[in-house]
């Protein structure tokens, strides 16, 4: 089996266990029928790293390609067998073929860049995160995302999050996922300062980046790309183009007063090279020496590790370097299992 038709079936069995049957059955048909003589096919052929769903995701650019062009209009058949119409498999297969050969130039320039989601419902645990530690100290807080995209998670204060009596103010983004554990304590969440970096932020007011946004949204999951839209229209984030590390440490070397300073990623941290990961963790562990009551530092990591079942949610805090167990989480925020403690040391 070669490794594109490897990382097709991998990103299929993926994507229908995150509720996408469509994004399912339009990875297992190119695993099936890639059509070898096309510019796209040759890119993918020569492509240097891991193309699988853990590396440079190949399968989901080649996917995110093709639902740009349905979002741009620029294929009626194409748009004729995508959610919301139906279409049997042969119907799909030929739409999908002739669009790989008539937009082959698009979807192998299109390949050249790394996929971006930006998944909104991953904010349901910011929300969380941030009543606690508003509950803890009673400062505003200074909101630092390394891996933001479009910033859109940075907004999380302006969503509500319907679970238990609600958290946040009434809101055109509405989050409620599926909830068990305890409900974090209810606390005025100020947000003082907020600013995300990322190797390739996308400008959500462009028409071009709110296009790749969109993009890498399944297209029969509607509800997500409604959310996202409406995320778009909130968003005034500042985002930073640099290394995720490199910008931290300037950010560190910032002295805070009368704030905590909230460093966090969802579902970006593990794609940074070791050597980085592990320089940031040595930044954070030196400032978090310093930190103080006054100037306390949170650094909450929502990212996948050895087990299967969704992300784990780890908070460290400082002062007293204590390491926080959260619970874990859904990747695409679908779910919370909750299990922080009602107060935080």
């Amino acid at each position: 089996m070669s490794a594109l038709k490897a990382a097709f079936l991998s990103q299929a069995k993926s994507c229908e266990a995150l509720d996408s049957p469509f994004m399912g059955r339009l990875l297992r048909l190119l695993a099936t029928h890639w059509p070898e003589d096309t510019a796209l096919a040759a890119k993918c052929a020569t492509f240097e790293g891991d193309i699988s769903p853990k590396g440079h995701s190949l399968p989901l650019r080649i996917a995110g390609g093709l639902h740009a062009l349905v979002l741009q209009g620029k294929d009626a058949d194409l748009t004729a067998v995508y959610p919301p119409n139906q279409c049997n498999d042969t119907e799909l297969q030929n739409a999908v073929l002739a669009a790989l050969c008539t937009h082959d130039a698009f979807l192998t320039d299109w390949i050249t860049h790394a996929p971006q989601t930006n998944e909104v419902r991953r904010s349901a645990v910011l929300i969380a995160t941030a009543h606690l530690l508003a509950d803890r100290f009673n400062l505003p807080i200074k909101l630092s995302e390394l891996g933001a995209s479009a910033g859109l998670n940075l907004m999380f204060d302006q969503f509500h999050l319907n679970v238990g009596n609600g958290y946040g103010p009434q809101s055109s983004v509405t989050l409620a996922p599926q909830w068990t554990g305890p409900f974090p304590p209810k606390s005025d969440v100020t947000i003082s300062n907020r600013r995300g970096v990322d190797l390739n932020p996308l400008n959500s007011a462009a028409a071009d980046d709110a296009l790749r946004l969109q993009s890498y949204l399944w297209a029969d999951q509607e509800e997500r790309l409604l959310r996202t839209q409406a995320a778009i229209a909130l968003n005034t984030a500042d985002l930073d183009q640099d290394d995720a590390i490199s910008w931290l440490e300037r950010r560190l070397a910032t002295p805070n007063t009368n704030e905590v300073h909230m460093v966090y990623s969802t579902v970006a941290w593990q794609y940074f090279p070791t050597d980085r990961q592990d320089h940031g963790t040595a930044l954070m562990e030196a400032a978090g020496a310093q930190a103080s009551e006054a100037a306390p530092l949170a650094w909450l990591s929502y990212e996948a590790d050895d087990i299967t079942h969704g992300a784990a949610l780890t908070l460290r805090l400082w002062p007293g370097n204590h390491t926080i167990p959260l619970g874990r989480a859904d990747f695409h925020g679908r779910w919370v299992e909750w299990q922080a403690p009602a107060k935080l040391p």
